[in-house]
């Protein structure tokens, strides 16, 4: 069985391996690079984990909040470790850690295209919201990495 723990530095060579190792992640090469994670991992230490299972990250969860709302990226289940409720634990492990911090909503996004991905969000209890138009903008040039 899997354990969960916080993310560190130190995991992000196997989980951005895990990363490229599934489909739909939407990575790109500022944000999900290791100065991009390390930023990210540095506002939110105690929200982001892995699964490790055997000295292999089986899984990974990207969570953290802006202090109102709280947001989910980039999670992850190798495909060796799949349906044994790794994703499961790792939502529930950044729930719980949200939640403690007074975080009483939590959203995120997934590409449409990504089945698997969406099916996954239903089972867990997120709901798709219809009303709602999302909208971005790049403030640098991102080159987005296929997975």
């Amino acid at each position: 069985m899997a354990d969960i723990r916080l993310f560190t530095m130190d995991d992000y060579d196997k989980v951005y391996a895990l990363w490229l190792s599934c489909a739909g992640m939407g990575l790109n090469n500022l944000d999900d690079s290791r100065e991009g994670i390390e930023k990210y991992l540095a506002r939110n230490p105690e929200t982001c984990f892995v699964a490790e299972e055997d000295g292999n990250i089986a899984g990974v969860i990207i969570a953290g909040n802006d202090g109102r709302r709280g947001y989910i990226y980039h999670t992850a289940v190798s495909p060796d470790y799949r349906r044994r409720g790794i994703g499961s634990k790792l939502v529930d492990e950044a729930l719980k850690a949200l939640k403690e911090l007074g975080i009483n909503k939590v959203a995120l996004v997934v590409f449409s295209r990504n089945e698997n991905g969406n099916a996954f969000w239903e089972k867990v209890g997120f709901n798709v919201r219809d009303d709602l138009t999302y909208r971005n903008r790049s403030l640098a040039d991102i080159v987005r990495i296929d997975t």
